[in-house]
């Protein structure tokens, strides 16, 4: 059985990046570690990963910190491979601890898209690029 910080943490590994290397999965979950000890997000792991404009008790659609958690779609993984490394990788970061590959970084996107509050200092990781701080 593993804790609910780690779940939430693997699932944010699960929807953000299951396709990414390895390095991309860890930076990922560093980031939700990275935010809980920042003064600016919420000091518990799973309120980082849910964190959102609401609607009730619904996320308000389109407007999550990570976008999987009110994209409208199912939150629920499928067990299997890609899981059960999210799960590892949670376990990692958040009972073990690894070195910030992301060098502290709070915010992240795909290298697909830019959005206005980018700054042109980040660090690429996989498909990803990494902010430390942003405008």
């Amino acid at each position: 059985m593993i804790s609910t910080a780690v779940f939430c943490i693997a699932l944010n590994v699960y929807f953000e990046a299951r396709n990414e290397p390895l390095i991309g999965k860890v930076a990922v979950a560093q980031v939700v570690m990275n935010r809980s000890k920042d003064i600016r997000f919420p000091s518990d792991v799973c309120d980082v990963v849910t964190q959102g404009e609401t609607i009730g008790n619904f996320p308000k659609r389109h407007r999550c910190q990570f976008s999987w958690y009110c994209d409208g779609l199912s939150d629920n993984p499928i067990i299997g491979e890609s899981w059960d490394s999210a799960v590892a990788i949670a376990i990692w970061v958040f009972d073990i601890g690894l070195v910030d590959v992301t060098g502290g970084a709070l915010w992240y996107h795909t290298v697909e898209v830019s959005p206005k509050w980018a700054t042109t200092d980040f660090k690429i990781i996989g498909s990803h690029k990494f902010y430390s701080e942003v405008n």
